[in-house]
């Protein structure tokens, strides 16, 4: 706990981790308040500006001398090697910056895109991901019992391939044989599965295929399902919650309600 002043004569005790966030705050408004170009800032690690002509990236490069300039008077030494720069848009200038190097391919909360927002790339590294752990599991498990090796997959491999996937599902066909391919592996890798069809692998595992999966969940998100979000949460108004204010409380529900959204596969 460390007391902080606050106001005249008053003194509050504040948690080591609200001191934290208070510094960081203080930080961000001493960088910020001496730019030039306009930005938007998302969380603490993405800065995303417009660049329409060359006077937009004298003045990006004029906010980053500044940077530079307050990190070598306050003695703090910034990051250079995690600084990136992605150019978005076929008409992009493509300017180079000095405090960062030009990268054409650039993660982000875990997910790779690329300056076209090609999605290929991710897709490669998903599949390539959940390929791996499958190997993992064939060469460190001894039977290949249903009861093993099923749910090792659904709670090891298949995350792997649809994470953030609302993000960066797959449009064309290669991409979609490629994440499939992984689920493929997966259920012939069972014991008395390897005979079968893929088709009706999924249909004795009671597993839906990846593209199925991805399509209902775009329906519950965007489709007729979604008004029965509503009996399931409710906006919680509180603001002594910690981060937003406005967050989703689960309600109690029957069994019948649970239904509508939920399935074992």
């Amino acid at each position: 706990m460390i007391p902080i002043q606050n106001g005249p004569g008053l003194s509050v005790v504040y948690p080591r981790v609200q001191c934290r966030v208070l510094y960081y705050l203080i930080y961000l408004l001493m960088i910020i308040k001496d730019r030039i170009s306009t930005i938007s800032i998302f969380a603490d690690d993405t800065v995303c500006s417009t660049v329409q002509s060359m006077e937009d990236v004298h003045e990006i490069q004029a906010d980053l001398n500044t940077l530079s300039d307050w990190a070598s008077t306050w003695q703090m030494r910034l990051n250079v090697d995690k600084c990136k720069v992605m150019h978005l848009g076929s008409n992009n200038l493509r300017a180079s910056y000095v405090l960062g190097d030009v990268t054409l391919i650039e993660k982000d909360l875990g997910v790779l895109v690329d300056g076209r927002l090609n999605n290929s790339i991710q897709c490669q590294s998903a599949a390539s991901k959940a390929t791996r752990i499958l190997s993992c599991i064939r060469l460190g498990m001894d039977t290949r019992g249903r009861d093993v090796i099923l749910p090792l997959y659904k709670a090891l491999v298949r995350p792997h391939l649809e994470y953030v996937v609302q993000f960066w599902a797959p449009v064309r066909k290669k991409n979609t044989l490629q994440l499939e391919k992984v689920q493929r592996k997966a259920t012939k890798l069972i014991r008395g599965m390897e005979g079968l069809s893929y088709e009706e692998r999924l249909k004795e595992l009671n597993l839906f295929s990846l593209e199925k999966r991805r399509l209902r969940g775009d329906t519950y998100i965007n489709g007729p399902y979604k008004k029965y979000g509503e009996k399931l949460f409710h906006v919680k108004c509180a603001q002594k919650s910690r981060g937003h204010c406005l967050r989703l409380e689960r309600k109690v529900q029957s069994p019948e309600a649970s239904k509508l959204l939920y399935c074992k596969n």
